[in-house]
């Protein structure tokens, strides 16, 4: 495997291009930003925060708290600057969300076994193991040239969860063996 590429530096992907670095797995980290925002993008940072700077309960004995413990032990880099940078919320786990996002930006930038590519999801190198991480600032011209669709109501409401996923349709990717995760 020469590479793994993963497209956004969100948190989701943020998180995936750490834990693979920390394994010694070369990674492009694509993102798109800040040659290009949507309008949830305030930031040209990674991991940047858009709803809220809480991370919700902390709180051993609830399953948010759980995952978050169970994150911390697996030497998750969001986690890390979340403590690196939290702020007063009660038994919420809430951030300073700039310092939250540099933090997280300066971790993967500085890493030796990541390497940032800042434009928008084109093409993959051939050979890659691809990563597709992207959420509600995906840019809809990546994620459907690649036949894979995400959606989520806007603005999320938490009663509203809806996801769609199509099977991916483009030709390379099944002529290239790509695997979508």
């Amino acid at each position: 495997m020469s590479a793994v590429t993963v497209v956004g530096a969100g948190l989701a992907g943020s998180e995936c291009a750490w834990q693979l670095a920390r394994r010694g797995i070369d990674v492009r980290l694509v993102e798109m930003k800040p040659g290009k925002y949507t309008p949830a993008h305030v930031s040209p940072l990674f991991g940047e925060l858009v709803c809220s700077n809480s991370l919700r309960g902390d709180d051993l004995t609830n399953a948010v708290g759980l995952l978050k413990e169970e994150m911390r032990r697996l030497g998750s880099l969001i986690m890390e600057s979340a403590e690196a940078n939290r702020v007063a919320a009660g038994g919420a786990l809430a951030v300073d969300r700039e310092g939250f996002a540099r933090y997280i930006t300066d971790k993967l930038r500085s890493h030796p076994h990541v390497e940032v590519m800042e434009a928008e999801a084109a093409d993959f190198p051939e050979g890659d193991e691809v990563v597709i991480a992207t959420g509600r600032g995906r840019s809809p011209r990546s994620a459907a040239s690649r036949g894979c669709i995400f959606t989520t109501p806007w603005p999320p409401s938490s009663r509203s969860r809806a996801w769609t996923w199509k099977t991916p349709t483009w030709p390379r990717a099944t002529a290239r063996g790509l695997r979508i995760m």
